[in-house]
């Protein structure tokens, strides 16, 4: 009997403790359907890709890279982080403006640019000085910049785009290549403009051929040239192929040997990358880069070309926030005023 008894308690013991153990489990256990709702929520934004845009804030430039950060994010549901480059003194100026303007909903990073990196490199050209300003050579030196990101985009200040900015970050790069640019001879309609303008686009007019030293690139001086101020890197393959110790050794050498050409296609920053990256790059969508409205106060688009175009590029000596320039409604539409009142657009009137 005694021992029917102790079976009779542990049992009803165990059936005690079982019954203790349901209801705390139904009590503290996070109800299934609530897990799944926190991680719906979270996901899309934890896998929502990242697209990191490189743009530089020169001094008496500013409101160019304002315009054109407000003209990306403007058209544009992807999520964009901008890298806003500058000088030392001129940081505390584009931060104002953005954070005291209705761009202070954008994400930015301001990064400051040492040009001690550039010095003994650059040779100095009397004939377009502007040409030599520091911020000229940040796309040289994107690795350096740019951290965390496997692919980035770098934009000249004077662009405004058009189009969705996750279509050109969509790019194929194809295997071996560290860059995508626009080819100078992709669009036949731009043809005419390069033409009324005499414009060179072709190695010729960017390399001193003169020189044995170009000569011995092997590279035709009718090859077809690209433009700079649009790219989409690799970052990998840019690091892998040392791309930036590439681009300084031929400053280093223009320095010493005077290699590239002061014509109209000129500067300094543009021949390196010619030479570099020659023959091994992709293209981008000629819409994504329609250029050269910067070239010629008289020389204009059709206004139809011009509304069909993702990204305008006012590359050239007439800025659309100078006079004279041309198709400066399409650039105003994205000015947004210096709430400091440094920056003032220059016009007729004004």
């Amino acid at each position: 009997i005694l021992a029917l008894v102790s079976v009779n308690q542990i049992l009803l013991l165990l059936l005690v403790l079982t019954v203790c153990a349901i209801v705390y489990n139904k009590v503290h256990q996070v109800p299934l359907a609530l897990r799944n709702e926190t991680v719906d929520l979270e996901s899309p934004e934890e896998m929502e890709e990242e697209i990191p845009v490189v743009i530089c804030a020169a001094a008496g430039r500013m409101g160019a890279a304002v315009a054109a950060i407000s003209s990306i994010y403007s058209n544009t549901e992807a999520n964009v982080l901008f890298y806003v480059v500058g000088l030392k003194t001129t940081i505390p100026h584009i931060r104002k403006w953005i954070e005291n303007s209705k761009l202070k909903e954008i994400k930015f990073k301001v990064v400051e640019f040492n040009p001690m990196v550039l010095r003994g490199k650059i040779r100095q050209d009397a004939s377009r000085p502007e040409l030599l300003q520091p911020l000229n050579f940040v796309r040289f030196y994107l690795p350096l910049l740019i951290q965390k990101h496997e692919k980035v985009i770098y934009l000249d200040d004077d662009v405004i785009v058009q189009g969705d900015i996750q279509e050109l970050y969509d790019t194929k790069l194809a295997p071996g290549h560290a860059a995508a640019f626009s080819d100078d001879c992709d669009l036949p309609s731009t043809h005419e403009m390069v033409r009324s303008v005499g414009m060179q686009n072709t190695y010729m007019g960017f390399l001193d051929y003169r020189k044995q030293a170009i000569r011995d690139l092997g590279i035709s001086p009718s090859t077809c040239s690209f433009n700079p101020g649009v790219i989409v890197a690799n970052m990998t393959e840019w690091k892998h192929q040392r791309i930036t110790k590439q681009l300084e050794k031929w400053m280093q050498r223009n320095v010493e040997e005077n290699l590239y050409s002061s014509t109209l296609g000129g500067g300094v920053a543009t021949s390196p990358m010619l030479i570099v990256f020659h023959g091994k790059y992709s293209s981008i969508n000629p819409m994504w880069h329609i250029r050269h409205l910067g070239w010629s106060p008289d020389a204009r688009y059709s206004e139809q070309f011009l509304q069909e175009a993702k990204l305008l590029h006012w590359n050239g000596r007439y800025k659309p926030w100078d006079y004279p320039s041309v198709h400066t409604d399409l650039w105003e539409n994205w000015f947004i005023p210096d709430p400091s009142g440094k920056f003032k657009l220059t016009r007729p009137d004004s």
